[in-house]
């Protein structure tokens, strides 16, 4: 299980139709909600199709460290 944040960037192995195999992760869950870069669109993935199509992590979301916790 590949640990994905809202606000990653990822590179997937098919390109979108504009021609972008880049997309920014806009919810997380069972089910994830994607924007591609190139254009703009949104669209719903499953989690496994997600994992299954992941190429790369281009950049990760500064993710703040919990309270409490050193």
């Amino acid at each position: 299980m590949v640990g994905l944040n809202l606000g990653d960037i990822v590179r997937l192995r098919k390109p979108h139709p504009c021609g972008s195999t880049d997309w920014r992760i806009r919810r997380t869950g069972m089910d994830f909600r994607i924007e591609c870069l190139g254009c703009g669109h949104q669209a719903w993935i499953s989690r496994v199709k997600l994992e299954r199509q992941l190429k790369t992590i281009l950049k990760r979301a500064d993710v703040p460290e919990p309270e409490g916790e050193t």
